[in-house]
Order: structure tokens, then C-alpha cells, then sequence
């Protein structure tokens, strides 16, 4: 998993390497670098003395002593003082720095907090733009589990106006797929029709035309009650251009598809004649797209582990969100989406949040993986690829 969000506390993730937001002097304060020095244990604090400090955007690596981890890197993020004094490049410094540090000492995942966005005040979203474009930058040529580890649900924040367009387009996008044109035809008609007794024909072309029920009714081959024949009637047109009577109507539509045993094909030809797995499909549109292996998997934001696997195993069965990160890497169209889900037995639906706010991305032709997992978060969805 390249990039993944994750709430949670810092000093609990398991990784080779956690990253402390800390100040100057790296001898533990509050916030992050509290809880991470109080986690750790006072050997930490041994440690960091003998660091001699730290400058604004720079990095240093200690032990990770008693918390889950080998390494802890410590980074000194900027105080936010309106943007104008290079607060932008020295937090970027600042993820730059930790990554390649921990390439440097060999790990193969990292867990950041979200830098100078507690008490250092840089405005969150701005810290996690910042903090993305970092990631993705590094991610491109680089092989490594990145994590961003946020607290709580106020320590993250999407764009304000991106997260009220798509609650706009996942309420609208909802209520149309549960309001289906022809029910609600159905349901009117309903409300309209005339009682049962209506529908009865005469005893006799002499006598009077006495009502009946429908349940009543007597089918004149078997005796059976057509009660439920009279009902299923009231959805067709029962005075038709046939001279056949209604019931008839419903006889022809309810025959089976195969009239014989021997017109009916049987499992094994059924079976022989599916169509291309989803391996199958998956590799054809890479090369129908002109891309590499690797420029596949790294804009679908899925380890190259995976993406062997994949490969590999014609029969692979993926997870929804990996065939969607796919989907996403490969630019595909809202059609082709839903034909590569299909593949896997999946499908983008109305009723879901997190398929309606893919659909959201892609009709508006965003294929940016990690926005698309930034706006998944702040909705408590899945991420894709990872």
C-alpha cells in the first residue's frame, strides 16, 4: 500500500520508521512530540540531547525504543506566520527530508503526522496539500508504504468547497437512483385503478354483468383460482389488437425461455463460453492505453507486489477499490469503468457513497488518486489502491 490515511494514534502504528513533529531542540514538548516521548520512554530523551537540536525543514533519526517501531525521525515543521515568510517550502522540506532519510536507513514504510497543523497553526488543508504532493513526488521514484496518521476527524480537512460539492452530488446522484421513473408510473396508476369487481365479465351475453372478484375467478381448463393471473393483468393491456383473452396474455408470458431440455445449454457450455477474467482484461487495457507495468500500478497507488500477483494469477479475484484505483490509472470512462468492475463481479451503484463519489471524479475527468482518497476519507470511505 504506497499511500493510505489512517486515524489513529502515532504512537500505535506499526512501522519501520514514525515521524515526530518536534521543535528545535527535539527535547519534547506537547502534541505529537509529547505523546511520542512519553511512549517511548526517557532513553528518548537521552537520545535527542545528544542530537545537538534540529533546524526548521531538516530531519534526524533516533531508536524507536519502546513504541512500534525501529526508527523515529524528527522534523522541525514552520510556525505559520501568514504564508509569506517560506513557511510553504519549509514544510515541504520537512516531508522531503523524513522520506529521504528513511530510504537512507532502509525502511520500507513511514507514518507521518500531518506537520505544523496543531499548535504551530498551519491551515490544514493547506498543510495537507503540501503534505499529498510530497508523497506523490517521492512515490513516483521511490518504493515505500507511506502513511498519514490523523488523530481525529478535526485534524483532517478537505477543501470546503470540494466537500460540499460532493455531498451535493452524492445527495442529488441518491435520490435519483432510488426514484425510478416507471415505479413511479406504476405506483400512480395504482392509486387510479378501478376496484377488482370492474375487471369481471358476465355470466352470460344475456344476463347482467354482476360483479365478481378477481380471486374468485375460475380458470375454465383447470378450476384453479387465477386470482393472481387477474392482478398481474392490471400492469398490461388487456384490451389488445388479440382476440386471446387476457389470461392467455399471461400464459405466453410466463412460458420458460427453453420449452425443451434439449434447447437449454448445459453448465459446462456456460461455463466454457465466459468471458475474459479480469487479469485478462486488465492487462489488454494497459497495453490498449500505451502504458508501462509500472506507471500502471503506481498512478493506481497499489504495491508492486500486488500488481504481480495480478499479473500472474489469470483467475485473480481483486477487491472493489482495487479495480477502481485500476480504473483511475487507466483514465477510463464511466462505461469502461463499469465494464472492468464487471469483470470482477462489481459495479459502480446509486445507492452507495463511496460508488457515487468515484462516479463524482470521474464525470468531472479528476483521475488524481489521491485526491480521490482525500475525498474518501473525509467521508469515512474506503481508500482505493491501497
Amino acid at each position: 500500500m504506497p499511500f493510505s490515511i489512517i486515524r489513529n494514534d502515532i504512537t500505535k502504528v506499526c512501522a519501520d520508521a514514525i515521524v515526530n513533529a518536534a521543535n528545535r531542540k527535539l527535547l519534547g514538548c506537547g502534541g505529537v512530540d509529547g505523546a511520542i516521548h512519553a511512549a517511548a520512554g526517557a532513553e528518548l530523551l537521552e537520545e535527542c540531547r545528544a542530537l545537538g537540536g534540529c533546524e526548521t525543514g531538516q530531519a534526524k533519526a533516533t531508536r524507536g525504543y519502546r513504541l512500534p517501531c525501529r526508527y523515529i525521525i524528527h522534523t522541525v515543521g514552520p510556525v505559520y506566520q501568514g504564508g509569506g515568510r517560506n513557511e510553504a517550502a519549509l514544510l515541504r522540506s520537512c516531508y522531503d527530508n523524513c522520506l529521504l532519510l528513511a530510504e537512507r536507513l532502509g525502511c520500507g514504510s513511514i507514518a507521518f503526522p500531518l506537520i505544523s497543523a496543531g499548535i504551530y497553526g498551519y491551515p490544514r488543508a493547506e498543510a495537507l496539500k503540501i503534505a499529498v504532493g510530497a508523497f506523490q513526488d517521492f512515490l513516483e521514484s521511490h518504493e515505500m508504504e507511506i502513511t498519514l496518521v490523523v488523530y481525529d476527524k478535526g485534524s483532517f480537512q478537505l477543501s470546503q468547497g470540494l466537500y460540499e460539492d460532493i455531498s451535493s452530488y452524492i445527495d442529488e446522484n441518491y435520490v435519483a437512483s432510488h426514484t425510478d421513473p416507471e415505479l413511479e408510473r406504476m405506483r400512480s396508476a395504482m392509486m387510479n385503478f378501478p376496484p377488482m369487481a370492474a375487471y369481471a365479465a358476465p355470466a352470460s351475453p344475456s344476463a347482467p354483468a354482476a360483479p365478481m372478484s378477481a380471486p374468485e375467478k375460475k380458470d375454465k381448463r383447470n378450476g384453479k383460482k387465477s386470482g393472481k393471473k387477474q392482478a398481474f393483468n392490471l400492469f398490461k393491456k388487456t384490451e389488445s389488437a388479440s382476440s386471446e383473452p387476457a389470461e392467455e396474455i399471461y400464459e405466453e408470458a410466463a412460458m420458460p425461455m427453453f420449452t425443451s431440455a434439449a434447447a437449454a445449454p448445459d453448465l459446462s457450455s456456460i461455463i466454457n463460453a465466459r468471458d475474459e477474467s479480469f487479469s485478462q482484461a486488465l492487462l489488454r487495457l494497459i497495453d490498449e492505453k500505451g502504458m508501462t507495468d509500472v506507471e500502471t500500478y503506481k498512478r493506481a497507488n497499489v504495491d508492486r507486489k500486488l500488481f504481480s500477483k495480478i499479473r500472474s494469477d489469470v483467475n485473480y479475484r481483486p477487491k472493489k477499490q482495487t479495480v477502481v484505483a485500476f480504473a483511475v490509472a487507466l483514465r477510463l470512462s464511466l462505461p469502461e469503468t463499469q465494464a472492468l468492475l464487471s469483470k470482477a463481479g462489481f459495479a459502480l451503484s446509486g445507492s452507495l457513497k463511496f460508488d457515487l463519489i468515484i462516479r463524482y471524479f470521474i464525470e468531472h475527468n479528476n483521475y488524481d488518486i489521491f485526491s480521490i482518497n482525500e475525498a474518501l476519507f473525509a467521508f469515512d470511505q474506503t481508500l482505493i489502491g491501497c
